[in-house]
């Protein structure tokens, strides 16, 4: 039977034409997620379970193929439009169980993305043991006529200091031909990727792709900071997609659900692009981070914000140090300014492992630290402050007055790492304690820009009775969030930025409530821009803090190239800035003003990558945004010196970059910033051309590109 023959029999229960995707069931009421045209025998079911005595059919690394999956039947289906999205849910059971499955796929008419969440109700008699959920499930991937052999995978490797390094590799040297018809089974490995504890980007970001040689892509996301895993595999000949929150072979992840209870996973969604490659891919994942963030006051006035932490005070602030980067800080266009690390320290053993009270230091702020924060108004910006919430010290008093029911636990002890412990925001006095803290800082102070970090990896998460630890991490991780809407619910003005270390909670679970996303810790500034470039692919440019940190004993080609690194996503300000002469000040100050110029662009254009995504040791790095009428393209070249060798070779100072998207318009390139490092640029419209030369190492501009169709 032909695969188009084979489809005329199914029933089909949700299209989107935008994504070429379709949800089909078959005679017996199994259904599946479907391209145009695929036959039944490469497709996964709708919703792989794994339960405990419920496991899968084929064993191996995999978790398709499972029992439940293979027997889940349909029982109905509904679509509710509202303003804004489309809404199906399919619902599905287990005859064996009693296990229903509710799968709601939701679009917004005219995207290409599809949005999967699933709620699991038992309607049977007995409890059943979870041990792992799809959110979304895809086979039948292929490049055309090319199969497999013309796809390639795309994933990100994430690290403290070395953020959102993509790689890549053909699908066929991941997943090789195994003779499938020689052996009548398929393999019973998968590519994978996975969360470790609860550092949700600690080790990889929760995305990945699959593009083809025409240009198509498939895009995806998991939206979880409580454990995730994807995997990428080969069924009868083509590829299938399958995505995860938190299960129990990676997570110590279990949920029982007794009679009549329930479980809903994180979100996932998947982009479905058919040209432009990654480029298109990304920018339509973009769009879907705009449509799914919560709406907050100054969602377009992206404030210039000063941060006295990097490469500059580093936990050390005191009155007399932060009143001169203060007025500093005010004269180069800053609009928030924020304390960061070490203003409660009053500790003569040092604060790592007392934190928890949040009060501040005597000692650092002798006439109160209300006096740093009326200067910060004096000089027309908001306060804002660092708070690591969920951890106590060790030394603390509130390691003492808490009970130990509102901290994270296992086998009954308390957990410890690096001196802290972990609060459970599912219990009352936890919350109530930061509640407290809050109402104090914002409510009394007057603070309105809380920077939260996040400090260490707490494992696989808390016991609480007889829940697993992987259960007790998307609890609390879960009330962390409601926690986090409740301030912004509460304190209407309130900004908060999302930290982990720098990168290492970056996740659209944290970042659908919060406004920023700290992209790194990394202080060396050749080092950073390949993390900045890259930062839009996890994270919406106008929700990407990068530092930019100029120093006096920076020459004036070190002070654009740290400036240019941040101007494309939200500017972290930081650096010396008191201490510097008129001509630095006046570098800094043309980037900032030019900033504040472009940034209304900022939060409805799409990124793009003329030169590749970008590779931690190139010497040429691009990223661009693109809107309706202007493009502004960031350039760096940069010699990088390795910890074991010596610099690279000097590259070229002239560099062509292809811009496809923009061929055959007429284009105006502007160097906008710096104006004077001698960067030139010109446009061949025919070929889509860009040629510039950078006659110095070590230096960054950034090109406006305004078009208009020939």
């Amino acid at each position: 039977m032909t695969a188009s023959a084979e489809i005329a029999q199914e029933s089909l229960l949700w299209s989107d034409e935008t994504l070429g995707l379709h949800v089909v069931a078959d005679p017996s009421g199994s259904v599946r997620l479907t391209g145009d045209g695929r036959p039944w025998d490469c497709l996964v079911p709708l919703v792989e379970v794994i339960l405990t005595g419920h496991g899968r059919t084929w064993s191996g690394e995999r978790f398709i193929d499972t029992t439940v999956g293979s027997r889940l039947v349909l029982r109905g289906h509904k679509t509710v439009q509202d303003r804004q999205w489309r809404r199906t849910t399919i619902s599905l059971t287990d005859p064996d169980t009693g296990l229903a499955a509710d799968v709601t796929l939701s679009t917004v008419p005219g995207e290409g993305f599809v949005r999967s969440q699933v709620r699991l109700v038992n309607e049977g008699d007995a409890p059943l043991h979870l041990e792992g959920i799809s959110i979304l499930t895809l086979g039948g991937i292929t490049d055309g006529e090319k199969g497999l052999d013309g796809l390639t995978l795309h994933w990100a490797d994430n690290d403290w200091l070395a953020e959102c390094r993509w790689r890549q590799a053909t699908f066929r040297d991941q997943v090789v031909p195994l003779s499938r018809t020689a052996h009548g089974h398929e393999g019973r490995g998968c590519f994978e990727r996975s969360s470790q504890g609860s550092w949700s980007t600690g080790r990889h970001l929760p995305l990945g792709a699959l593009t083809g040689g025409a240009g198509g892509a498939w895009l995806w996301q998991i939206e979880s900071s409580a454990g995730w895993r994807y995997e990428t595999g080969e069924r009868e000949g083509a590829a299938y997609l399958a995505l995860f929150g938190p299960d129990d072979a990676h997570h110590q992840w279990r949920q029982t659900l007794a009679q009549g209870a329930e479980f809903t996973t994180v979100p996932a969604v998947l982009v479905h692009t058919e040209s432009g490659g990654l480029d298109a891919a990304f920018g339509e994942l973009t769009a879907y981070r705009r449509h799914i963030r919560r709406t907050h006051p100054d969602h377009t006035a992206l404030p210039v914000i000063y941060n006295d932490y990097m490469n500059t005070l580093m936990g050390d602030p005191t009155t007399d140090k932060l009143l001169p980067l203060i007025e500093a800080a005010g004269a180069a266009g800053a609009e928030v300014f924020v304390i960061d690390a070490g203003w409660y320290d009053d500790d003569a053993q040092g604060w790592w492992d007392a934190v928890g009270a949040w009060e501040p230091a005597g000692r650092r702020f002798p006439g109160g630290i209300q006096e740093v924060l009326d200067a910060i108004r004096r000089h027309g910006m908001t306060p804002g402050l660092w708070l690591e919430p969920e951890v106590v010290g060790v030394r603390s008093r509130l390691a003492l007055t808490l009970p130990d029911e509102a901290f994270f636990r296992r086998g009954g002890v308390r957990l410890t790492e690096h001196g802290r412990h972990h609060l459970d925001l599912r219990h009352p006095a936890a919350r109530a304690h930061l509640d407290r803290v809050i109402d104090r800082i914002v409510g009394e102070w007057g603070v309105g820009y809380l920077k939260l970090d996040y400090n260490i990896n707490a494992g696989p998460g808390t016991e609480n009775g007889s829940e697993s630890a992987g259960a007790g991490l998307l609890g609390h991780h879960r009330a962390h969030l409601d926690w986090l809407t409740s301030l912004l619910d509460r304190y209407s003005g309130l900004v908060l930025e999302n930290c982990g270390s720098g990168g290492l909670r970056m996740d659209y679970a944290q970042l659908a409530v919060t406004q920023l996303q700290s992209t790194s810790d990394q202080q060396d500034p050749l080092r950073y821009p390949p993390i900045a470039a890259a930062a839009a692919t996890a994270v919406a440019p106008e929700q990407a803090a990068v530092w930019a940190y100029p120093q006096p004993h920076f020459d004036l080609d070190e002070i654009a190239f740290t400036m240019t690194t941040a101007l494309l996503g939200r500017v972290h300000l930081s650096g010396f800035l008191d201490r510097m002469d008129e001509e630095q000040l006046a570098l800094v100050r043309s980037g900032i003003d030019l900033y504040k110029r472009i940034r209304p662009a900022i939060g409805s254009a799409r990124p793009f990558w003329p030169l590749g995504l970008p590779g931690w040791e190139d010497s040429w790095l691009a990223h661009g945004l693109h809107g309706e009428a202007t493009t502004y393209l960031a350039l760096w070249r940069r010699d990088v010196v390795n910890d074991e060798t010596a610099a690279q070779k000097p590259s070229s100072g002239v560099r062509g970059i292809r811009i496809p998207h923009l061929r055959g318009n007429r284009l105006d390139p502007q160097v906008l910033y710096p104006t004077g490092a001698g960067a030139t640029a010109t446009w061949d419209a025919i070929d889509g051309t860009l040629t510039t030369s950078l006659p110095r190492v070590n230096t960054a501009v950034l090109l406006s590109l305004d078009h208009t169709e020939q």
